[in-house]
């Protein structure tokens, strides 16, 4: 997973910085802007509906996991048509599933829904399921993901990684086959462990332009950002030959 000529481009919840985040229109600025891939978030209504949206409570107040299918604003999509307007790209589906969420089930519906939905999906049409990595910063929901489709990439979502050895291990333990960590954490130390484990970083959320040509020096296999057309530029420029001298 990644590329060889340099780190994928992420659009973090689609472009953004430019438009308003985990919309179609985002998702399709972010394939308009050059990103390779899009990173977006899903939640679960109360009928069992998957929609996109970081956040499990809308602006007024209301949660989706009180809603019907129906009663979300039609600014929300729902994950399939999502992944019709990242057509071209591939897709970081994060799956919301957090303990202390109004929507949060420890029955992981919607670990199984997702992981149901991509492998149908990825029988027909656009969807390459060696284009997808699904993540979520609850252990518990990844994993079930893993045992329910083993063909889905998993990828294992960090914010702590004050023991890179720890989270690379576990990332193993799970099957997965990235490791997606905050930023600040990424430097020569895990991207050694994570070479020798076979897994592909993806750190998040990186719109610095002088970062993001230090993680193109890692070798980081994808960068999640805000600004896709800034990264893009950046390793295209990393790709040029050096001026003669």
């Amino acid at each position: 997973m990644g590329n060889a000529t340099g780190p994928l481009v992420i659009g973090h919840r689609g472009a953004s910085a430019a438009r308003p985040e985990n919309t179609l229109e985002a998702f399709r600025h972010a394939r308009n802007l050059g990103a390779d891939w899009v990173e977006l978030d899903v939640r679960r209504t109360a009928d069992g509906a998957l929609v996109i949206r970081h956040d499990a409570v809308l602006p007024d107040g209301r949660a989706l996991a009180e809603l019907a299918a129906h009663e979300v604003p039609e600014t929300v999509p729902t994950l399939l048509e999502a992944l019709g307007a990242c057509e071209g790209m591939g897709v970081n589906v994060e799956i919301k599933n957090d303990p202390g969420d109004p929507d949060f089930d420890d029955a992981d519906r919607i670990a199984h829904a997702v992981a149901d939905l991509l492998v149908g999906e990825g029988e027909i049409g656009h969807l390459d399921l060696g284009e997808i990595l699904v993540t979520s910063f609850n252990p518990a929901t990844i994993a079930m993901v893993h045992d329910r489709h083993e063909s889905i990439p998993t990828g294992l979502l960090a914010f702590d990684l004050a023991d890179p050895e720890a989270v690379v291990a576990r990332a193993l333990a799970g099957g997965h086959v990235a490791v997606n960590p905050w930023d600040p954490y990424v430097d020569e130390q895990l991207m050694e462990l994570a070479a020798d484990a076979g897994l592909a970083v993806f750190p998040w959320t990186v719109d610095d332009p002088d970062r993001i040509r230090r993680l193109i020096a890692l070798g980081v296999a994808g960068i999640i950002t805000n600004v896709p057309d800034v990264a893009r530029a950046l390793v295209d420029a990393s790709r040029l030959p050096p001026p003669p001298t």
